[in-house]
């Protein structure tokens, strides 16, 4: 057995298909990003049964852990002494994902693996949560260069209470990749499963994510984060609530676990996708936080309203088929590049040079996917106005638009359920061009000027490496160094 295990998982954005993706009949548009969460697991020379999970990025970031044998299985218990106070989130992971493993296995593999208890780090990359005060400290403009000279995974100066999050799925990538890093650890699922993303291995621990986030939360989600940090890119389509009832209901009995998890009622669907080639997704996080459930909470109350509830019905047709066909643009435009990149190349460098009301002629293909991102943000607006919730409020409409008119810009949008904390962008991003003409440096400098909110780019581009996967500590800059500070 390995010492050492590692997962790490993406954030993602909700392109497309915020409200709509929590009803399984409508589908999102996820993307997967670059940042990512890493579960670093180590076997320590502590006491058997003995796990500490660190946080390095934050004061008072560890909790204490002893797990314990009974008739009814496997009990994880918190340390009264742990300086970190509780953390329901990790202690969830660890309670289910080794109950998983004695029913799969024995309870005999948990206590050999635990026989010198557990060092387990979790850590973020810097995009997870807000710079702006370090690019302050360090004097820097907002900038992408900027955010590129701070240290990877950097400490936050802060307890994990007070940071302040950007809205990438920080929680879901973390319980996927510490669910997934544990089901290696203690060998319930095997890394040459995990590594096939349709492997048995990696949909049992999505299921597994799935439920122990839904469980931390208190209720079943949609879901299309955890299912974007285990697959990566896709389009969406939640799973039916009620295959997860036995367990959230806290019905635990021996074997529970394995059946509800393995079940076949789980009838999620996702569907790779990609962002066109030499296009970048750009993010930013907006100064001025949104409270996403209220949010939610007040359109579904609209979208039920006996007198309302006809015309949300005729909207969330509209905004569907606007989604739908955003994601057909998107393999459109990713299958014209397999079939002539010189081509394709050349027409990005044109496009980059344009703002896109003037594409028109030269590609019909980007045009028509900037009109769709257009067309999303009009319908999204108008269920806001009659929700009377903010999905898209005035200061990110004239963000966006000021952002939307610069040449190389596809389009973009509020992420997810909207408000104030985060928008997103797909630009041109052809190779070799000079720093000044590149549409990221016009973007930035717009977003330099506004005046009506601070905005702080992000680093995070699409990830290449799609959903969760196993790494070596040395292969990710920064990491071996993070996880040694105490």
């Amino acid at each position: 057995m390995s010492t050492t295990t590692i997962v790490s998982a993406p954030g993602k954005v909700l392109a497309a298909g915020g409200y709509l993706v929590l009803d399984q009949q409508y589908p999102g548009v996820v993307i997967s990003t670059s940042s990512r969460f890493y579960t670093v697991i180590q076997a320590s020379s502590g006491s058997a049964n003995q796990i500490v999970v660190r946080s390095p990025q934050f004061h008072q970031a560890e909790w204490r852990y002893t797990v314990t044998y009974d008739a009814a299985g496997i009990q994880v218990n918190p340390q009264e002494d742990s300086i970190g106070g509780k953390n329901k989130f990790v202690h969830l992971a660890l309670q289910h994902s080794l109950n998983l493993v004695s029913e799969i296995h024995s309870v005999a593999q948990v206590q050999e693996r635990l026989v010198h208890g557990l060092d387990i780090a979790a850590v973020g990359d810097n995009d997870f949560y807000s710079q702006r005060a370090q690019l302050e400290v360090l004097g820097l403009p907002r900038t992408t260069r900027s955010l590129s000279q701070i240290t990877p995974f950097c400490h936050n100066g802060v307890k994990l209470t007070d940071v302040h999050k950007t809205g990438m799925g920080s929680s879901a990538a973390l319980i996927t990749s510490l669910v997934s890093a544990l089901l290696l650890h203690f060998a319930a699922i095997t890394e040459t499963d995990f590594a096939n993303l349709e492997g048995d291995g990696r949909r049992l621990a999505h299921n597994a994510a799935q439920f122990v986030h839904c469980f931390a939360q208190g209720k079943v989600g949609s879901g299309f984060d955890v299912s974007s940090a285990v697959f990566g890119s896709q389009i969406y389509r939640r799973f039916s609530p009620a295959v997860l009832d036995p367990l959230m209901k806290g019905e635990f009995a021996t074997g529970t676990l394995k059946s509800v998890l393995n079940s076949n009622a789980w009838d999620y669907s996702s569907r790779p996708i990609q962002l066109p080639p030499l296009t970048r997704l750009v993010l930013a996080d907006v100064e001025a936080g949104s409270d996403t459930p209220s949010l939610v909470g007040k359109v579904l109350k609209w979208r039920g309203h006996e007198d309302s509830c006809e015309t949300a019905k005729d909207l969330w047709t509209q905004i569907d088929e606007s989604n739908q066909s955003l994601a057909r643009q998107l393999d459109a435009l990713s299958q014209s590049y397999v079939q002539n990149k010189d081509v394709y190349e050349q027409t990005i460098r044109q496009l980059a040079s344009l703002p896109a009301q003037e594409w028109e002629n030269i590609s019909k293909g980007f045009y028509d996917l900037h009109q769709t991102t257009q067309r999303i943000r009009n319908l999204m607006r108008r269920m806001g106005d009659l929700a009377g919730v903010e999905i898209e409020p005035k200061q990110q409409t004239h963000l966006l638009d000021r952002s939307i008119e610069q040449a190389g810009v596809v389009g973009g949008g509020v992420p997810g359920a909207g408000g104030y904390d985060a928008i997103w962008l797909l630009i041109c991003n052809p190779p070799n061009l000079p720093d000044e003409q590149q549409p990221l440096r016009r973007v930035e400098s717009v977003w330099s000027t506004f005046d009506e909110s601070n905005v702080t780019p992000l680093l995070a581009q699409e990830s290449v490496a799609k959903g969760a996967r196993v790494v070596q500590l040395d292969e990710i800059p920064g990491l071996r160094e993070a996880v040694q500070r105490r």
